[in-house]
């Protein structure tokens, strides 16, 4: 297991435990290689409703201007895998990571899905370790700034809707291709969406929807960045 004092300080705490953490980084492809300890999907399961409870109660607290529906696309702009996938990025999870050889050799250190599990893991880790404020804190930091960036998106169109009007005006037509795995409560979706015959965007999210703006997101940005001014 390699030294987590480096990721325990990019994080901000310090852990009472530090076997939380290391089982945080512990991906079932490394658990089924080796005897003894478990993975990181039960502290995933935890972190990510720790995670979801501390940025709906960020978003509620700072912006009592905004209704329901708002908080909740706020909500989502900033807890969903590829968002978390960045925040791992940024705090070197992937370098942590004990993966299978095999998932390993596939590049699992770089994967959106296994890096912002991961990143859920490690809040589940801090919540048992130091209990709710401690998490909430945590989690502000990490998060803080993603929540104000986003929120000046909140008066636009959704992804999927801007990008059938950028069709529209090429016109193109628009197909999604979308692929899951993982048991039925537990399943992540992996959406690519095609543009005429290009393949212009990927997503990846806890539900189809989920995935399938991100993709859309991402095609939006191609295409706004090749129409003429």
């Amino acid at each position: 297991m390699p030294d987590l004092s480096q990721l325990s300080a990019r994080l901000g705490y310090t852990f009472t435990d530090i076997s939380l953490l290391e089982t945080a980084m512990h991906h079932r492809s490394w658990n089924a290689e080796n005897d003894g300890g478990e993975s990181n999907e039960r502290l995933e399961f935890l972190g990510d409703a720790v995670l979801g409870w501390v940025v709906a109660d960020i978003v509620y607290s700072q912006h009592s201007d905004l209704p329901e529906g708002k908080l909740t696309d706020l909500r989502k702009s900033v807890v969903n895998a590829n968002a978390l996938a960045e925040v791992a990025v940024d705090l070197g999870i992937g370098e942590y990571l004990m993966l299978g050889k095999g998932e390993d050799t596939a590049g699992g250190r770089e994967k959106t899905s296994i890096l912002s599990d991961a990143l859920e893991a490690v809040i589940g880790a801090v919540y048992i370790d130091a209990g709710p404020q401690t998490t909430h804190d945590v989690v502000s930091v990490l998060m803080g700034k993603r929540i104000v960036d986003a929120v000046g998106g909140l008066d636009r169109l959704d992804a999927k809707t801007r990008l059938q009007e950028l069709a529209s005006k090429l016109e193109a037509h628009i197909h999604y291709k979308v692929e899951d795995e993982g048991p039925d409560h537990d399943k992540m979706f992996f959406a690519t969406v095609f543009v005429g015959d290009r393949e212009l965007g990927y997503g990846e999210g806890k539900s189809k929807k989920a995935a399938e703006q991100i993709a859309a997101e991402i095609a939006c940005d191609v295409l706004n960045s090749e129409l003429p001014a």
